[in-house]
């Protein structure tokens, strides 16, 4: 092999090796910005989330999985009929929930009015409401409370099997994480979950 050969050979080498770091460093930069992506959608846009529980049922189902978006809120409170995902308020984590364990459950009433439950009945501002998206009526009673601005009274679907607002209180609007608003599975279940107006 004469001196050129070898020099073009070498080269050949180098050049190789130069185009696979070349793909390495390309392909590390897309995962860095697959995972940059990932982690500001999650945080600003949305998330999936899991129904671990009954509390939401017949409107959600244990199992069920849920797309909650995130940006409806920078542009307008959450409104009573929507179902939220929200950070457990103090009054849960002091009973031994972890602040990452999110619940799940639909706003009843706002900051201002007032709700309470009386014969099987939810009153919100001393007006009944027609609930027919509930597994049934609550078999318990709620005093009429004033709900204080800046904060949330939500309650479960499942009247009767919902640790909600009836039982812990008012919740922080800073607590909410986002609006649920697609369920993606189970697929014979799929689509839009749609708020109701109370």
């Amino acid at each position: 092999m004469t001196i050129d050969q070898e020099k073009e050979q070498s080269n050949s080498v180098s050049s190789q090796k130069n185009n696979v770091l070349k793909a390495i460093w390309e392909n590390v930069q897309i995962l860095g910005i697959a995972i940059i992506l990932a982690v500001i959608i999650r945080t600003f846009i949305a998330e999936p989330r899991y129904i671990p529980s009954e509390s939401m049922y017949p409107t959600l189902a244990t199992g069920d999985r849920l797309v909650v978006e995130k940006v409806s809120y920078y542009f307008h409170p959450p409104k009573p009929g929507d179902i939220i995902v929200f950070e457990p308020p103090m009054q849960l984590q002091l009973q031994g929930y972890q602040r990452s364990q999110a619940f799940i459950k639909r706003i009843v009433a706002r900051g201002g009015e007032t709700v309470g439950v009386q014969d099987g009945i939810v009153y919100i501002n001393n007006q009944p409401v027609d609930e027919d998206y509930i597994l049934e009526s609550p078999h318990y009673n709620l005093q009429t409370v004033e709900v204080p601005e800046g904060y949330l009274f939500v309650m479960g679907d499942n009247r009767n099997n919902s640790n909600d607002s009836h039982v812990w209180g008012f919740l922080p609007e800073k607590n909410v994480i986002g609006h649920a608003v697609f369920r993606f599975f189970p697929w014979q279940r799929i689509g839009s979950i749609l708020s109701t107006i109370i």
